[in-house]
């Protein structure tokens, strides 16, 4: 298993490699989970998820990193840094994903503040983002527990439909 990245106090964040794929595929199939993305993905569409997340870490140095619970080898989640498209720019975003069975226990917030002190801290940003579809107001309010505040909204286009995202930002 890949060192940490970063921890806290009940989690570690690591990067994903493909004997993450099975815990993955259950994150990522699950209607539930992924209502933001307008259903479940795909077998091929999990896969393609990966091989980004891979190809971001070679690239950048960071991505979405898995989250474990310390002392597990069980993936609960997915929590990091990428670069997202915003306006005319690329942006640093922090952007969190769970499985159903580990909501409402606050590990979101805390992956998501891991990764905003590791963005400030060690990738030296002077502000973060979190680009959030605007019905998903669990994640908004993950925002804005890490010290997030709306700057702007904005519309994507995913899966053939128009999406209203609202953009948070946080600065060092």
């Amino acid at each position: 298993m890949k060192q940490p990245i970063l921890k806290t106090a009940r989690l570690e964040l690591r990067e994903m490699n493909l004997s993450d794929m099975p815990s993955l595929s259950a994150i990522l199939q699950d209607e539930n989970v992924m209502y933001a993305y307008q259903g479940a993905f795909s077998e091929e569409e999990t896969t393609a998820w990966m091989q980004k997340q891979l190809r971001r870490y070679e690239e950048f140095g960071f991505g979405l990193w898995g989250v474990f619970r310390r002392g597990s080898d069980e993936m609960i989640g997915q929590c990091g840094i990428t670069m997202q498209a915003y306006r005319t720019t690329q942006v640093p975003e922090i952007g969190y994903l769970f499985a159903r069975k580990y909501w409402h226990r606050g590990y979101a917030t805390e992956a998501a503040i891991g990764c905003r002190e590791y963005g400030f801290g060690t990738l030296r940003f002077d502000a973060l983002y979190s680009i959030i579809r605007d019905t998903n107001l669990a994640s908004q309010r993950v925002a804005l527990r890490n010290g997030m505040t709306p700057i702007d909204s904005i519309v994507k286009h995913y899966r053939g439909i128009k999406m209203p995202h609202i953009v948070f930002r946080t600065e060092k």
